[in-house]
């Protein structure tokens, strides 16, 4: 038996490289991973491609906050999805509301429809939907591969055992993908409470500028910055292949 897939959401191209280094199976490349994730930069995605021997995903969100969606982001994100298909992503991770908080129909098919023969996850908009069984079936039916999820709950291990219920309403036919607070020391609990086959982190660790002149004052400009770390992805991946 094989271990669960590691995905690594990456915020950068260093990154994205150093989860392939460390093990990784598959990258979620995104930008603001700190707010939530949006969509990263055109160069980001080009050059990420082009270093990259492992599957690359890319989140398709235009701002933080909810995912009630205006027509305008909906013609930002078809956008985005095309720059995807035409540098050779291999998949898009989308997800939209309505404001009832049910599944957003008509745009996720929309977005669907845009990717074409890239693959297709539901993000973690799953986790404020006002009914889990209800949006799960709905994605389903929507044709996505899989969904990302923290059972609704501030992280992976908190939901663990909502997301072990999700596993078993999917019955194999959508991925169970856990994610939110996964880190090396609870990776090998949330997948064994979990049962999901999929699970989700950034494996980050703070990089310290090597700039030798520094005014950390202003608390926005900082100099140092969240990146994933190879060795963390290793341990990670290695706990995981002790936890099935």
């Amino acid at each position: 038996m094989t271990r669960p897939v590691l995905e690594i959401a990456a915020n950068s191209v260093d990154s994205a490289i150093a989860a392939q280094t460390g093990g990784a199976d598959r990258i979620e490349l995104c930008a603001n991973l700190s707010e939530g994730g949006t969509t990263p930069s055109h160069g980001t995605l080009s050059v990420t491609r082009d270093r990259l021997h492992i599957p690359m995903y890319t989140l398709i969100r235009p701002r933080t906050g909810d995912f009630c969606y205006n027509d305008a982001d909906v013609e930002i994100m078809i956008r985005d999805i095309e720059t995807c298909v035409s540098l050779g992503a291999d998949g898009v991770v989308i997800g939209a509301l309505d404001t009832e908080g049910d599944v957003d129909v008509a745009t996720c098919r929309s977005l669907i429809a845009t990717a074409g023969q890239l693959g297709v996850t539901f993000h973690r908009a799953f986790d404020v939907a006002r009914d889990q069984t209800r949006a799960l079936e709905t994605i389903i039916a929507l044709g996505c591969e899989r969904v990302l999820t923290s059972g609704g709950e501030a992280t992976a291990l908190d939901g663990a055992q909502r997301i072990a219920a999700l596993v078993e309403q999917a019955d194999s036919r959508i991925v169970v993908m856990a994610g939110a607070g996964v880190n090396i020391d609870n990776v090998s609990e949330v997948t064994m409470r979990s049962h999901a086959p999929e699970l989700h982190a950034s494996a980050r660790v703070v990089r310290k500028s090597p700039t030798a002149h520094r005014n950390d004052r202003p608390p926005d400009l900082s100099a140092d910055w969240w990146e994933t770390d190879s060795s963390v992805v290793r341990a990670m991946a290695d706990a995981l292949r002790h936890a099935i």
